[in-house]
């Protein structure tokens, strides 16, 4: 966040901000020091007062101290507030059945198909190539996953049946989804298009994309009993952490989750 070459709306909002973290002290700011700012963005932050309101007021301090102090040091030591992470969406099972018979192509049907049952991002399913798919070692190869690596994905017998009866009836050349023309990918547009369709035919409330089947194949394996790490491997996440934040436990699961306690031979009620 930059305090330099501010609009004059900014400006504005800087002054307000500036006058309001004073108001607060009930002292002049620049008799202020860091200490105070962070007092104020806590008091703030308990108050409720959302995340990018939050920042309007951290661009104010910043151009005050860095600008009109001329205290160069200090803006960078004011914290931006960082929006909060939402829970990611997951379908149920059965969702997930109604959502993918409802995709009305063949093709985007079997793309979509493929990116839940391997838990592909956009872009690695629309560039699957026919000699990625390893039947024999059931795999798949994504050539170029994020960040340009390569690694391989689950080929499970079902979706490789699926597969060999699009191939017959389809026979793509070279991309296993091609575009307009056999030698180009399909466009990832085409299945975001696809997935509103479905969605709105099928009546779900819920926002469905690729990410969200991504996010569904990761959170149905976990419920599953697979190990994260081995989902990590699957997803293609450096750290396990990312691989934590896409993953939702069904509130079912947790209920039934076994709580150390339960193994405990303990009398709760104390001696009198």
């Amino acid at each position: 966040m930059t305090i330099r070459n501010l609009s004059p709306a900014t400006q504005r909002s800087s002054l307000h901000a500036v006058s309001k973290f004073s108001q607060y002290f009930r002292r002049s700011p620049d008799r202020l020091g860091l200490e105070d700012v962070r007092a104020y963005q806590v008091r703030l932050a308990s108050k409720g007062v959302a995340w990018g309101s939050l920042n309007q007021v951290v661009c104010g301090l910043r151009f005050f101290y860095g600008v009109t102090l001329g205290q160069a040091t200090v803006p960078e030591r004011i914290a931006c507030a960082r929006e909060p992470r939402k829970a990611p969406t997951a379908l149920s099972a059965d969702e997930v059945v109604r959502f993918l018979e409802s995709v009305s192509s063949l093709k985007a049907r079997v793309a979509l198909m493929t990116a839940y049952a391997a838990g592909l991002r956009v872009s690695e399913v629309a560039a699957l190539k026919v000699r990625d798919i390893d039947s024999r070692r059931r795999v798949m190869r994504i050539e170029h996953g994020k960040g340009g690596k390569e690694r391989y994905g689950a080929l499970s017998a079902p979706l490789l049946g699926v597969l060999r009866s699009y191939w017959r009836l389809t026979r793509p050349p070279v991309y296993l989804f091609p575009g307009r023309t056999p030698d180009k990918p399909i466009e990832p547009t085409v299945l975001h298009a696809a997935c509103r369709s479905a969605a709105a035919a099928v009546g779900l409330d819920k926002r469905v994309s690729v990410h969200v089947l991504r996010h569904s194949f990761a959170t149905h394996l976990l419920e599953s009993g697979v190990d994260i790490r081995i989902i990590q491997v699957l997803l293609g996440h450096e750290n396990l952490s990312t691989t934590a934040r896409c993953t939702r436990v069904s509130t079912q699961v947790i209920a039934r989750t076994e709580s150390p306690l339960d193994r405990l031979s303990l009398q709760a009620t104390p001696p009198d």
